[in-house]
C-alpha cells in the first residue's frame, strides 16, 4: 500500500505549510459525496492520529486513515496549473467510474 506525491504536489504542500506556519503534513481522506459516491478530502495535520498510515516523500508527510487507504492505495497526488485553474489531482488506479464534473468517483 502506498501513495505517491509528485514534485509539483510536494512543493505546493511545503509552500502551504510554510504559509500556514504550522503542521506536520496533510491528511487525505475519503468522504461520501457527489453523484458517484466518494470524494477526496484534504486537510492540514497538526498532530497525527494513532491509527494513521504515514507516507513520507522527500520531507512531505501524507496521513491516511485505514478506512480511506483501502480506496486510495496506489494513488498518485499531483498539483497542476492550467491557465487560471490550479489544484490537486488524484490519479487513482482503483477508480472504476467518475462523475461528469470530476468531483467524485466510485470504486468496486
Amino acid at each position: 500500500m502506498s501513495i505517491q506525491v509528485t514534485a509539483s504536489a510536494r512543493q505546493q504542500i511545503i509552500d502551504q505549510l510554510k504559509k500556514r506556519g504550522a503542521g506536520e503534513g496533510i491528511r487525505i481522506a475519503i468522504k461520501t459525496a457527489g453523484c458517484s459516491g466518494l470524494a477526496y478530502k484534504m486537510e492540514f495535520v497538526d498532530a497525527p492520529k494513532n491509527e494513521d498510515h504515514i507516507f513520507e516523500q522527500e520531507g512531505v508527510k501524507v496521513f491516511i486513515d485505514p478506512k480511506s487507504l483501502i480506496y486510495i492505495s496506489g494513488t498518485e497526488v499531483d498539483f497542476i496549473q492550467e491557465g487560471l485553474n490550479e489544484g490537486f489531482v488524484f490519479r487513482n488506479p482503483n477508480t472504476t467510474a467518475e462523475c461528469g464534473c470530476g468531483e467524485s468517483f466510485f470504486v468496486n
